[in-house]
């Protein structure tokens, strides 16, 4: 009986154990989720501001009262508040459980090369390489002639030489040291070794003086020379074939105003060559490849000036070569007795909408006359950019939407009669890629070798390094990711070329092409599995607006999410190009879309000047035009469309929201310009004349009437939707953090408040630039945000 009572009341437990156990799990899955995150609401304290006649209250003003030490304890609290709701809502939303898939998935991908290929330049091949477990690069150079058929374009320091017992790479700058040097934060802007090979000149940002500090390396020593040294230098030019160094330095507004001549391993003080008084004015010097001049560039609001500075005797004064009206594009070059000038100047009086080539006899030039035109306009065709070496000039152009590039033999042979069609000259069209949407040349220092250096980018191929021989045609890609095994292709040898390439179409009055085939080498192109297609979308009954879309063939379907990337400032290109982070958006079915809207690059300088100032409103209309064109086209599914800007386009995006938020479902803002009317009127950082420039004059009446009509900050909707926006900011940008928090804080303020929508502020590490993982972690943070804004609404 005991037996029995025992096993009575061991079932009794056993039953009333599993009665709790089930109605806790009833009861886990009956609660209710918890509260979605609560934004932070920081203080107003509005602030009247009259200007014009116009008078407007911002209530968050004290954001950007540096000088305030309570509002900046204030602005710290915020910025926490911030930190913790943006992780909140990634959590809550699980986008923070994708953040972490997403950046396992893309780490790989982003991985950058250990070394830059190798730049050859006389008898030394310069790169930079990374350290192991170190966060900055260090920049070597080795000897071209030991071992030149081992020279390796991803292990260039590689190999000893037993001959004199040393390693074959030398050492030149370790940016490890530097950073160190300067506090634990730095980074190089500029490096110019000297034309003999024994100095180099370079610059370190010093962040407790806000401005670039000048160095002068011996390379033979490895130590530093006692002089030069200054602060807030911008540019640099050798002379006297390395034995002076010419440099200009800004003044407090950070407007390059003065050039100092420093002899090296003299005891004399700097030698000031030219002090530029007009606030307006700013100066720019640079080398001629050949070394034999410094071309001092003088640009202000009258005119637009060109000096020579003979290298040989720098401190024999300056002789002007060019003039024209303001803001105008001029870079000269030596070559052979010539000077050539690539210019966007007014042509007897009257405007132009591309760049031109000049050329004038060397020894006896003037500003004014003598200059000849070089090439008659071909129809359609424009020149994007030049390059020289000895034997050959290479010309960028584009035909359309296609780029082209191609040599031309020096000295021109053009037989007194100038200027000639282009086909006179017997050019010889390089070989390219399909989809080429820019062509960048590389750094070519060696001005007598023939082999020049190129970066071509395509929507839907990563980023190709070239050289291209221009002697016999041949070309080899020296530095290519290969995304379909998501590892770096690197060629070795002298001669590769593409067996994929496809046959240019030129016109046949324009030249010939270059052909040279291999077939062990190749393009990696992903056209085959990625798609590029182009559509010219009408805005405003005015003009017909690029729209370049890719997507994935595979995995492409109806009802597709989509991402529309704008700039459409400072008359740049779009960066088109292949990026490695958006493979995971258009694997997952995405259109990610470019918008070449006026004020941007590529459609001539009418084209910049349409989406600038007083005309700012065209590039968001044309931006507007092309998201609705995409969503009524059935392009993207309707709602699922994201916006991304950066920088200046940060504020075509955002603008483009206050006019149709309901266009939009979600938005990212990477370090954008917000508050533009504030920052015009009361700079906290200096502003130059580009910014004004771009972006209007405030103190005239119809610049500041057409800033308060487009400002992001000052035009947000009230009582309507918001999509959901995130906005990467930092404390060391060139729109300052407040900007974000002042934005963020109002359109919380003002819109209808919708958890599935939130406004989040994300501040990166001032460090990400040099750091892929932190630059993998904030790339995944993005994409994590998007897709479940978008896809999973």
């Amino acid at each position: 009986m005991l037996r029995l009572r025992a096993v009575a009341t061991t079932e009794r437990l056993r039953l009333a154990a599993a009665g709790r156990f089930v109605h806790r799990r009833a009861t886990k899955t009956r609660r209710p989720p918890p509260p979605p995150p609560t934004p932070p609401k920081p203080p107003q304290k509005p602030t009247p501001f009259t200007f014009h006649g116009v008078t407007w209250h911002d209530p968050y003003s004290w954001m950007s009262d540096l000088n305030d030490g309570v509002a900046m304890r204030h602005m710290d609290v915020c910025m926490e508040q911030e930190e913790k709701y943006t992780e909140a809502v990634m959590v809550a939303s699980g986008a923070d459980r994708l953040r972490r898939r997403l950046h396992i998935e893309m780490a790989p991908r982003l991985a950058s090369d250990p070394c830059t290929p190798p730049v050859r330049w006389g008898p030394w091949l310069y790169y930079r390489r990374a350290e192991d477990e170190k966060q900055y690069p260090v920049l070597c150079r080795r000897s071209a002639s030991l071992h030149d058929e081992f020279i390796s374009y991803s292990e260039p320091s590689a190999g000893f030489d037993f001959q004199t017992g040393k390693r074959i790479e030398q050492k030149l700058v370790d940016y490890n040291q530097e950073a160190e040097r300067f506090g634990g934060y730095s980074y190089e802007e500029l490096s110019e070794v000297s034309p003999d090979h024994h100095f180099l000149a370079y610059t370190m940002y010093d962040k407790d003086k806000d401005s670039f500090t000048l160095s002068v390396k011996d390379l033979t020593t490895g130590s530093l020379c006692d002089k030069p040294r200054a602060d807030r230098v911008a540019n640099l030019s050798w002379a006297m074939n390395g034995k002076a160094l010419l440099y200009t330095v800004t003044d407090s507004d950070k407007r390059p105003y003065r050039i100092f001549c420093s002899i090296l391993g003299s005891n004399k003080d700097d030698v000031l060559i030219l002090e530029e008084h007009n606030e307006n004015a700013y100066i720019n010097i640079r080398n001629t490849k050949d070394f034999q001049f410094v071309t001092v560039n003088i640009f202000s609001n009258f005119s637009s000036k060109v000096y020579l500075i003979n290298a040989a005797d720098p401190l024999s004064g300056m002789t002007l070569v060019w003039e024209c009206e303001p803001h105008a594009h001029c870079i000269v070059e030596h070559h052979q007795g010539y000077l050539y000038l690539f210019t966007d100047a007014a042509r007897g009086g009257e405007p132009v909408d591309s760049h031109y080539l000049l050329r004038h006899v060397a020894k006896d030039y003037d500003s004014g006359s003598n200059w000849e035109s070089v090439l008659l306009e071909e129809p359609g065709v424009t020149i994007e950019d030049v390059d020289f070496c000895e034997t050959h000039v290479v010309l960028i152009l584009k035909e359309g939407k296609s780029f082209r590039i191609c040599s031309v033999a020096l000295p021109l042979s053009m037989g007194g009669n100038v200027p000639v069609h282009l086909s006179a000259l017997q050019p010889c069209f390089l070989p390219l890629p399909e989809h080429v949407c820019q062509i960048a040349p590389g750094p070519n220092y060696d001005y007598h070798s023939s082999i020049m250096r190129f970066t071509i980018s395509s929507p839907v191929m990563p980023d190709a390094v070239v050289d291209y021989n221009l002697l016999n045609g041949k070309w080899l890609i020296v530095q290519q990711l290969n995304m379909l095994q998501e590892r770096t292709k690197t060629l070795y040898g002298t001669a590769a070329a593409a067996s994929s390439i496809k046959q240019s179409s030129l016109p046949n009055n324009l030249g010939t092409n270059c052909q040279h085939h291999d077939a062990d080498g190749m393009w990696h192109e992903l056209s085959e599995f990625y798609a590029c297609e182009y559509y010219d979308v009408p805005s405003n009954n005015e003009v017909l607006v690029p729209l370049t879309i890719v997507y994935s063939r595979k995995h492409k379907q109806e009802g597709s999410p989509g991402l529309l990337h704008g700039h459409g400032a400072y008359g740049e290109l779009l960066d088109k190009r292949w990026r490695s982070e958006l493979k995971s958006l258009l694997d997952r079915g995405w259109v990610i879309a470019y918008a070449d809207v006026r004020g941007g690059g590529g459609g001539g300088k009418k084209w910049h000047h349409d989406g600038r100032r007083t005309k700012k409103q065209n590039s968001i209309i044309d931006y507007v035009s092309c998201a609705e064109f995409l969503v009524g086209e059935g392009i993207v599914q309707e709602n699922k469309l994201a916006g991304w800007g950066y920088s200046a386009g940060g504020l075509l995006v955002a603008s483009a929201i206050n006019i149709r938020p309901d266009l939009f479902r979600a938005a990212v803002l990477k370090v954008p310009f917000l508050d533009v009317c504030s920052t015009l009127l009361y700079p906290i950082l200096p502003l130059t004349r580009v910014e004004y420039e771009e972006f209007g004059y405030p103190v005239e009446l119809e610049d500041f009437l057409a800033i308060r009509k487009y400002s992001p900050y000052d035009n947000i909707p009230k009582d309507v939707p918001y999509p959901a926006v995130l906005i990467t900011s930092s404390f060391n940008t060139r729109f300052g953090v407040w900007e974000a928090a002042k934005w963020v804080a109002k359109v919380r303020e003002q819109t209808i408040y919708d958890p599935q929508r939130p406004i989040l502020l994300n501040l990166t590490a001032d460090i990400i630039d040099g750091s892929k993982y932190l630059e993998s972690k904030e790339l995944a943070l993005e994409a994590a945000f998007l897709i479940k804004m978008v896809s999973d609404s």
